[in-house]
């Protein structure tokens, strides 16, 4: 029965033999990581003592997207490590998404590689040929949403470039570029269903957001404070954010919450769904790298300035050819404003 819920519903991706395709090619591709769940962020333990260190971090924190370094073209360390690899090493190591359409996603029907394509993939593809002089000249990494973080500080990753929300609870482990986009948290539901937005229509609903995602503890600690009813049910969380759509798809839960501009795409992959509401906070997606990599922190910082000048083949290009269909063609609601540094030491 749940089969056949399913070959119904998968509807955007082109019927069973397409999705098919792209669930092989996921466990192909796709890092082995496991299953996380409520009181999980981006793959670490939520202890008592962590969180202590995650709440102080927050409330010691204030508008986290300027929490930069300003831009630079000169080289340092970090990016002459990466043009000492030798060979067909010699490459950019960028931990992506490859299931979140439109964003960074392999396209069945792009032939027999099914290459990754989308807007986060266009970014990747500028910073490879500024750094290496070469747009082709990255190693991509199938990164879950819950294993980013981790991926970046055990060096499995130069950096991740993955609709990655920058916060006061994430800077203290991983430094961030400027902003690159701009939305906000929505609720993606049937069309058919009664909610109506992320308010009191979702009680005693059940709702399925990413492990280690923004979304995830937006909703816990709105639950905790009041703004979400006490009866939703937010403990389905899974490793990939398309899990939830899937999950929607079968009838396992009643509703997704995750960034607007990938419920949008969602939506776009199954005509069943919709956006319902507005959304309800303000974000910024940003590239995240370690710590201590402040040239090629100021390095990206300097490519997205350039990247935005570029209107050939730059951002708003990149917008028009991924987004403009499910986010609509005027794109400055989803561009980020002026960017904002840390004053040079």
């Amino acid at each position: 029965m749940r089969a056949r819920r399913l070959r119904a519903s998968l509807k955007g991706w082109g019927g069973v033999a397409t999705m098919a395709v792209v669930c092989a090619l996921v466990a192909v591709f796709a890092l082995y990581v496991p299953l996380s769940g409520p009181g999980i962020g981006d793959g670490r333990a939520v202890t008592q003592a962590s969180r202590a260190t995650v709440e102080k971090a927050e409330e010691d924190c204030e508008a986290p997207e300027k929490q930069t370094l300003s831009p630079s073209s000169a080289d340092g360390d970090t990016i002459q490590a990466v043009r000492d690899r030798e060979g067909e090493k010699r490459k950019l190591i960028v931990g992506v998404d490859q299931n979140s359409y439109r964003w960074g996603y392999r396209n069945p029907n792009s032939g027999k590689t099914a290459e990754l394509e989308g807007f986060d993939i266009d970014l990747v593809r500028r910073i490879a040929e500024d750094i290496l002089g070469d747009p082709d000249a990255v190693q991509f990494k199938a990164i879950p949403t819950d294993q980013r973080i981790p991926a970046i500080q055990d060096g499995r990753v130069d950096m991740v470039v993955r609709t990655m929300t920058i916060n006061c609870a994430r800077i203290a482990d991983v430094a961030f570029s400027a902003p690159y986009f701009k939305t906000g948290q929505q609720v993606l539901a049937p069309k058919s269903s009664p909610i109506e937005g992320y308010d009191d229509t979702l009680a005693n609903r059940r709702i399925c957001t990413a492990a280690g995602s923004t979304a995830y503890s937006t909703l816990e600690a709105d639950q905790k404070d009041g703004k979400l009813p006490a009866t939703t049910d937010i403990s389905t969380t899974v490793p990939n954010q398309l899990d939830c759509l899937v999950r929607l798809q079968l009838g396992e839960v009643d509703a997704v919450v995750t960034d607007g501009a990938l419920a949008a795409s969602q939506a776009a992959q199954d005509p069943t769904v919709q956006l319902k509401g507005d959304a309800f906070t303000a974000e910024y997606y940003g590239v995240a790298m370690k710590k201590d990599a402040d040239d090629l922190v100021r390095r990206v910082n300097q490519i997205l300035v350039d990247y935005r000048k570029d209107t050939a083949n730059g951002w708003q290009a990149s917008y028009d050819k991924w987004l403009s269909a499910t986010l609509g063609k005027d794109a400055k609601k989803s561009e980020p404003p002026a960017p904002q540094y840390l004053r040079s030491t």
